[in-house]
C-alpha cells in the first residue's frame, strides 16, 4: 500500500507532572504524551497514524489535508 506523507499541525505543551503532551487539533482525540520532547513528537506521530488507520477502516470522515 502506497504512503501518503501529509503534514499535520500539533500543538506540544509541558504537562502539570512534568514531560509534554500533544495534541493534534484536525484529529479529533489524537492526543498523545511522553517524558521528552522526542518521545513525545514520536508518540503523537505514532498516535496520528493510527487515527487515520481508524478511520479508513471505519469509514469515518477524515480531513481534508494537502499533499505536499
Amino acid at each position: 500500500m502506497e504512503r501518503l506523507v501529509m503534514k499535520l499541525k500539533v500543538v506540544v505543551r509541558p504537562a502539570e507532572e512534568g514531560g509534554f503532551w500533544a495534541v493534534v487539533p484536525v484529529l479529533p482525540g489524537c492526543v498523545s504524551e511522553g517524558e521528552t520532547l522526542e518521545e513525545t513528537l514520536a508518540n503523537i506521530r505514532e498516535a496520528a497514524e493510527g487515527w487515520m488507520e481508524v478511520a479508513v477502516i471505519t469509514s469515518m470522515r477524515s480531513p481534508v489535508i494537502q499533499r505536499s
